[in-house]
C-alpha cells in the first residue's frame, strides 16, 4: 500500500483543486475520498511523483464529475451558484484577496466547457504542466494549451473588475449590512455600485429570485422586500469570509443558516451580490456561537 503520510501532505491542495474544478463541497470531499481509496490500493513506491500523480488523480474524477454534473446544472431551478466556503473572518492586515476561489470568479468558470474549466484552473491557478493536465482529461499538451488559453480569455473579459484591497471590502460590505439590517434605502443606495448586480440560488427548494436583479436601485428595493418577510426577534446576520472575500451568513436563532452572500467591491462600493439560499448548499455551515457580534433585524424603512 502506498504510503498514507504522503496523501496527508496532499490532501488540501487536492481538496483545492477539486473545489475550484466542481464548486462543489461534497463533491470535492468525494473526489478527495475517491483519491485516497485509489491511493491505498496503489503498490508501494509505484508513484514516481506522488503529487503529479495524485493531482491527476484527483482532477479526472472531478472532470468526470462536472461533465455529467453538465445536464443536472442545465435544468437547475434559477441560478446556480457554487457551494458557498465560510469561515471566521481573516485577519486584516492580509492584503490581497484570493480571487481564483471567489464566488463572482467560481461563476464565470461555470460558463467555460468542463475541459476549458479543469485545464485553466490547473494551469492558471496550480501551475500544472500542460503534458499532465493532458492526462487528465484525456487530451493533447497542445489541445490543453489551448483551452487553457481560452479559458483564460473568458475569465479575462467576464470576471468583475473588484477590489483587491480587504479593508475596503470589510468597509463596503459592512455599511451594506448594517443598512439592509435596518431597512435603510438611501443607505444602501449609497453602498451600491449604481450598476449592481444581484444573483441568488434558491434551487427550487426556497424562493429566491431565478433572474439576476440588476441596477442599484432595484437590488436596495428587493433586499429591503427580502428581509422585511423574516421575524426582526429571530433573525440575525453575521460577518463572515465567504469563499476567502469579506461575506456575511443570515441566520434564524432556531432554524440554522438561511443565506450566505458574498460580495465584490470596487471603488468602495459594492458591485455583485451573490446570496445561496439553496438549504441543501448549506448543510456543511454551523449555525454560529450565541452571543457573538451580530446584525439584529429591525424595522425597514420603505423605499
Amino acid at each position: 500500500m502506498a504510503e498514507p503520510a504522503v496523501f496527508e501532505r496532499e490532501r488540501e491542495r487536492l481538496w483545492s483543486i477539486a473545489y475550484r474544478i466542481t464548486g462543489s463541497v461534497a463533491d470535492a470531499d468525494d473526489a478527495v475520498q475517491d483519491a485516497w481509496l485509489r491511493w491505498q490500493r496503489l503498490p508501494d513506491g509505484e508513484a514516481h511523483t506522488p503529487r503529479a500523480y495524485l493531482t491527476t488523480v484527483v482532477s479526472r474524477i472531478c472532470y468526470d464529475q462536472l461533465t455529467s454534473a453538465r445536464a443536472r446544472r442545465e435544468a437547475y431551478v434559477g441560478t446556480w451558484l457554487p457551494e458557498p466556503l465560510v469561515t471566521e473572518p481573516g485577519p486584516e492586515e492580509r492584503a490581497a484577496l484570493d480571487e481564483s476561489v471567489g464566488t463572482a470568479m467560481l461563476f464565470v468558470l461555470e460558463r467555460l466547457t468542463p475541459a476549458e474549466r479543469t485545464a485553466f484552473i490547473l494551469h492558471d491557478v496550480f501551475s500544472v504542466p500542460f503534458a499532465e493536465i493532458a492526462e487528465a482529461v484525456g487530451r493533447s499538451a497542445d489541445s490543453v494549451r489551448q483551452l487553457a488559453s481560452r479559458g483564460r480569455r473568458r475569465v479575462r473579459d467576464e470576471a468583475p473588475r473588484t477590489t483587491v484591497d480587504r479593508d475596503e471590502s470589510r468597509r463596503a460590505v459592512d455599511a451594506f449590512l448594517t443598512a439592509a439590517m435596518a431597512g435603510d434605502f438611501d443607505a444602501l443606495l449609497e453602498v451600491l455600485d449604481p450598476e449592481a448586480v444581484l444573483r441568488s440560488d434558491g434551487g427550487g427548494k426556497v424562493i429566491a429570485a431565478r433572474l439576476p436583479v440588476i441596477g442599484g436601485e432595484k437590488v436596495a428595493t428587493f433586499m429591503t422586500r427580502v428581509l422585511r418577510g423574516y421575524e426582526p426577534d429571530r433573525m440575525r446576520l453575521v460577518p463572515r469570509d465567504v469563499n476567502g472575500a469579506p461575506g456575511a451568513l443570515l441566520y434564524d436563532l432556531t432554524a440554522g443558516p438561511l443565506a450566505v452572500y458574498s460580495f465584490t467591491v470596487g471603488e468602495g462600493r459594492i458591485r455583485t451580490i451573490h446570496g445561496v439560499l439553496n438549504p441543501d448548499k448549506l448543510r456543511h455551515i454551523p449555525t454560529p456561537r450565541t452571543p457573538e457580534p451580530a446584525y439584529a433585524l429591525t424595522a425597514p424603512r420603505r423605499p
